[in-house]
């Protein structure tokens, strides 16, 4: 890629948080993480004094539904994400959002509330 979208490229992913994708980091935060299960997702976080940055892993068994459903509730996960990073700062946390059935019907501004309250009960313990 040549031009001013490939120079942007770089600043824009380290603005954003970065993906856990290694199941070493899912069971890690499995076993040592705070844990707030709700109504549309369940979080599992856990803070890391040593950096400032946020990294988001996503996960949905296949209890949730075929590829096409499993992949949509991913999506929707993301973007609650990306909502609440814009507004609330998610520095020094690993979090795993965890899909369930009942976050494919939930309506998106009761997902992105569910987020706010799991994120909220999970400082709060630690």
């Amino acid at each position: 890629m040549d031009g001013p979208a490939a120079q942007e490229q770089p600043e824009a992913e380290s603005a954003r948080s970065q993906r856990l994708k290694k199941r070493k980091q899912f069971l890690f935060l499995a076993s040592r993480g705070r844990k707030a299960p709700v109504s549309g997702l369940v979080l599992q976080l856990f803070r890391r004094p040593d950096t400032d940055v946020a990294r988001v892993g996503f996960t949905v068994t296949k209890k949730v539904g075929n590829a096409v459903v499993r992949n949509r509730v991913r999506r929707r996960l993301r973007e609650v994400v990306r909502i609440v990073e814009a507004d609330t700062p998610l520095n020094g946390l690993d979090l795993v959002l965890i899909g369930r059935s009942a976050t494919i019907k939930r309506p998106f501004a009761a997902l992105v509330a569910d987020f706010r309250k799991a994120l909220a009960l999970c400082q709060r313990d630690s």
